[in-house]
């Protein structure tokens, strides 16, 4: 059984983010000792490593909450969800970026690649992705979105062979 400040250093968390996550109903302790220690054992380990993952993917809480309760929605539409909300966001970011070119009067810059492959594999990492992780998360954008994912894979700047090695993962 680990403290929460243990468990925040296993998990590479902070305390108060633990703290927040009890406080929203997304993680509780095993149990309380006398003295209102709060004490979690290897399901909220593994929970809360869930939560960070689900986190790192830009999900909100209440995404989250759905997604661990399993309520209603099924976890294949809010990820769907989510990637959409973020193409409108990515798109919106577009559309202002076009309008500071604009401004600017540099059409130059709408011609260089804005993230390129090794620019999305290190935004990758940093959000603590794995080599595996990365795998994965291909594997799934090709289930849920061959297309999109075509067409995200030709945006990084990827030639075609390396494009079809990735999407046969």
């Amino acid at each position: 059984m680990l403290t929460v400040t243990q468990l925040a250093r296993k998990c590479g968390v902070s305390r108060t983010t633990i703290l927040y996550y009890e406080r929203e109903g997304l993680i509780a302790p095993a149990c309380r000792s006398d003295n209102g220690y709060r004490w979690y054992g290897a399901d909220e380990i593994k929970r809360l490593k869930t939560i960070a993952s689900y986190r790192s993917y830009g999900l909100p809480v209440t995404s989250i909450r759905a997604l661990l309760d399993h309520q209603g929605i099924s976890q294949t539409q809010i990820l769907k969800n989510h990637f959409n909300e973020l193409e409108c966001e990515i798109q919106n970011l577009r559309a202002q970026q076009k309008a500071i070119v604009v401004l600017l009067q540099e059409p130059d810059l709408l011609e260089e690649q804005i993230v390129t492959k090794e620019r999305w594999v290190e935004i990758m990492r940093a959000a603590g992705f794995s080599e595996n992780d990365m795998t994965k998360w291909h594997q799934k954008f090709e289930e849920m979105e061959p297309q999109e994912h075509q067409k995200f894979l030709e945006s990084l700047g990827i030639n075609a062979e390396e494009i079809a090695r990735i999407r046969t993962l």
